[in-house]
């Protein structure tokens, strides 16, 4: 991809409200697209600080709505591409694909590994990743393409160093208090299945038992602070 369409492709993302984009190459792309564009939405601060020991009513819709625009967002990324001749397949801001192993849910391809190849930030011991300048409270999505995109390699570390408000205040103890390192395993850091399970136990009355949010409330790592 030429310099100039990288920018073309991060201008109409970011006057539509996308607060960053960035462009890796991965060696795992769905369809043998090698190319990933990652784009961040941020999350209401307003919305997040209300998060107090469970999810809200209001949290609940916020996410779903931020996901949905992410969703558009990829899809305008890539009815460009396409438009240029090349081919594209964007992943869901958030999809768990049934593999039939109920402990997985997992998503197609983590956003969080094209984050932070992208240069975009790292991931904390919640698991969550950090954007660099917003911490935990964004949302992610990601497109794949076989467009040549400008690339960006990053290896950013952790910078939860003693911190451990996320695994001190998980209400179901599914944070492990591991910093994380790019070759972790999500299992090293966090349970989701401990996660899932807790929600679905506790918060099916706000959300279904999809959300909860309580890590990335507590979590210090945001602008300013």
């Amino acid at each position: 991809m030429t310099v100039e369409l990288c920018d073309e492709i991060e201008n109409l993302l970011k006057a539509q409200g996308v607060c960053d984009v960035g462009f890796a190459r991965v060696s795992d792309g769905p369809g043998d697209l090698c190319h990933a564009v990652t784009i961040v939405a941020a999350l209401s601060d307003a919305v997040v600080d209300e998060i107090d020991g469970a999810p809200t009513h209001t949290y609940f819709h916020h996410y779903r709505t931020v996901n949905a625009f992410i969703d558009s967002m990829l899809l305008r990324a890539g009815t460009l591409l396409q438009s240029r001749g090349y081919r594209y397949i964007p992943i869901a801001a958030s999809q768990t694909i049934n593999t039939g192993k109920t402990r997985e849910h997992l998503g197609r391809y983590s956003h969080k590994k094209a984050a932070v190849l992208a240069g975009l930030g790292t991931v904390g011991k919640s698991a969550l990743f950090l954007h660099r300048e917003l911490g935990p409270r964004v949302r992610l999505g990601t497109l794949f393409t076989d467009c040549p995109l400008t690339e960006l390699s990053a290896a950013a570390e952790s910078p939860c160093g003693a911190c451990r408000l996320c695994a001190d205040a998980c209400p179901a103890g599914a944070i492990k208090n591991v910093a994380w390192r790019p070759d972790a395993a999500r299992e090293e850091l966090f349970d989701a299945h401990a996660c899932n399970s807790y929600m679905r136990a506790h918060f099916m009355d706000i959300g279904r038992g999809a959300v909860c949010g309580v890590c990335m409330r507590v979590c210090p790592m945001r602008k300013g602070e």
